[in-house]
């Protein structure tokens, strides 16, 4: 009987639809094990084709991909090395399953499949695969293991399933994105399951980024004793191989000590998942860099410095787009805090595209007013200029509104929305000061820009403004942003009732008009870039609403 087991926790970054690459990243990972003396190596969910693949997995050319880059793994597990659980969607029986394989000596020793198919939040599982039947664990060189995947021990059932029909230790193989205090949830979760069963508790997540998730790793080993054993750094690529001993009083495995480092957590952590989130988009993506609008205002100078913190100076292109409405002091911001970034910084003047545009309507407005038509028509020649500086130069533009502004369609469709991704997609304008007061105290780990303040002092304190009339400020048609935020938390992330937000000290009036303009902004949202998911709840795979609503709580 084996008494000594070798488990290396593979944490690695694969790319959707990159089969033959994400094969690639499994074989290093397993050559790197067994280097190290491992037994069998584990990954997160779904390894082989990327997490989430979405309908991607139902062409059956994809499928058969998937196939034969299993057959080739198992194939080179007949060299004596490691074992691989390897996670992929597998077909069966006309059935298509979220499945964990078994390879080891030359072959598929078995296949498990994902039970509880999550169908919430960003997750739509059901929609692509079958759910699997309750498991049983499987054999591994004499040691029975139990699988179950990622939703599996959100719920008892499976864990409990397992333990019942023998297995000794639990692996869990995951697709978990970062949210705000996520890794606590998880960690809950599985002690709550090695309290159920006394089994040892395998968690192993991948990391980096895909489209508006990020994953944040932190992959961990819990005793049956409800020890942590092990703990992996969180936004970080790695392996770690442990040891397993089975206590033969005890009749059951148990992990020695091993790397325990403490996960990133408040404004760092959101930092790391919008650093990582970005710096994967432009380079699974393969843009050279990004270029951005830099208007000296808070948000374009912490999305500045996400993105070279994610891509380093020399591919970030800051472009200032003053009007005649710009004031000396937001430029010289702007200049400031290029130059404090060390990236390139360039300036289109907008003015004779708004004097064409307001030349060419003349006819049609005469005898209107001004009023937010003139303004917007200055936020879309902005964004024809950076779409143009995109185009011929191949950088992908960066948006730079934040969550407060998108939730009240503070942001001009065709203008500022204009790009391809945004980092404060999901950042509350409160929670952009906070980031930006955070990075200038510190450079992350692992940030390629430069160290010490970043951002101008004077960005940060000013009144926010879009200035797009004279003396411009957001706070002329919008309550404060402690009031906003709040209103706005009330309403997207826990879905509260007017009367009880109301009850938070809020007037009736301003949650009324702030719920009916959070609405009537969904069209905008619809069409807005992916930006990285921080919150509970985000705009995009979050929250689904129609943009034709009739429903008003506040009536």
């Amino acid at each position: 009987m084996m008494n000594e087991l070798k488990i290396a926790l593979a944490q690695i970054n694969p790319t959707v639809g990159d089969i033959a690459g994400n094969a690639d990243l499994i074989r290093t990972a397993r050559r790197e094990a067994a280097a190290l003396g491992a037994d069998l190596v584990t990954f997160g969910e779904l390894v082989l084709c990327g997490y989430p693949p979405e309908d991607l997995v139902l062409k059956r050319a994809f499928q058969d991909t998937i196939a034969d880059a299993v057959a080739d793994l198992a194939a080179e597990t007949s060299d004596g090395g490691p074992g691989l659980l390897v996670t992929a969607p597998w077909l069966d029986d006309g059935l298509l399953y979220n499945a964990v394989l078994l390879l080891d000596g030359g072959e598929v020793v078995a296949a498990r499949y994902k039970h509880d198919l999550p169908n919430y939040g960003v997750f739509d599982e059901k929609r692509v695969f079958a759910p699997g039947p309750m498991p049983g664990p499987v054999n591994f060189r004499g040691v029975r293991l139990g699988v179950p995947i990622c939703e599996d021990i959100w719920t008892p059932d499976v864990c409990e399933c397992l333990e019942e029909t023998g297995a000794e230790i639990l692996i869990v193989p995951n697709g978990s994105p970062f949210e705000d205090g996520k890794f606590d949830v998880r960690l809950n979760h599985a002690v709550a399951r090695v309290t159920e069963t006394h089994l040892p508790l395998v968690y192993v997540n991948q990391v980096g980024g895909q489209d508006e998730l990020v994953f944040d790793g932190g992959s961990f080993v819990i005793n049956g004793n409800y020890a942590l054993a092990v703990q992996m750094p969180t936004f970080e690529s790695g392996m770690v191989v442990t040891t397993w001993r089975r206590d033969e009083d005890a009749d059951s495995w148990v992990c020695d000590e091993g790397p325990r480092s403490a996960p990133h957590e408040g404004l760092g952590a959101l930092y790391r998942t919008m650093t990582l989130g970005l710096r994967d988009y432009v380079n699974k993506n393969r843009f050279p860099g990004v270029v951005l609008g830099l208007s000296g205002g808070i948000d374009s100078a912490l999305s500045a410095a996400v993105a070279v913190d994610a891509l380093g100076p020399d591919r970030v292109w800051c472009i200032m787009l003053p009007s005649k409405y710009s004031s000396d002091h937001s430029l010289a911001d702007a200049i400031a805090c290029a130059e404090l970034l060390e990236c390139k910084l360039d300036k289109v003047t907008i003015e004779p595209a708004v004097v064409a545009y307001e030349t060419m309507l003349a006819e049609l407005f005469e005898g209107r007013e001004p009023d937010t038509t003139e303004e917007n028509v200055q936020s879309r020649a902005r964004g024809v200029a950076l779409m143009a500086i995109s185009n011929k130069f191949g950088h992908m533009v960066l948006t730079t509104g934040n969550k407060s502004e998108m939730s009240v369609g503070y942001a001009t469709i065709y203008g500022d929305m204009c790009g391809g991704f945004s980092v404060l997609k999901d950042v509350y304008k409160i929670t952009a000061f906070e980031l930006s007061h955070w990075r200038n105290q510190q450079r992350p780990e692992g940030a390629l820009g430069p160290d010490g303040r970043v951002i101008p002092e004077n960005t940060i304190t000013k009144p926010p403004s879009a200035e797009l009339r004279p003396d411009q400020k957001d706070e002329d048609s919008l309550p404060p942003y402690e009031a906003l935020d709040d209103i706005l938390r009330c309403l997207v992330e826990d879905e509260m009732a007017f009367d009880d937000i109301v009850a938070r000290g809020h007037e009736r009036d301003v949650v009324r008009r702030i719920e009916h303009l959070l609405y009537l902004a969904e069209y905008k949202r619809r069409q807005a870039p992916p930006g990285v998911k921080l919150t509970a709840r985000n705009f995009g795979r979050d929250r689904r609403y129609p943009i034709t609503n009739g429903f008003r709580n506040a009536r």
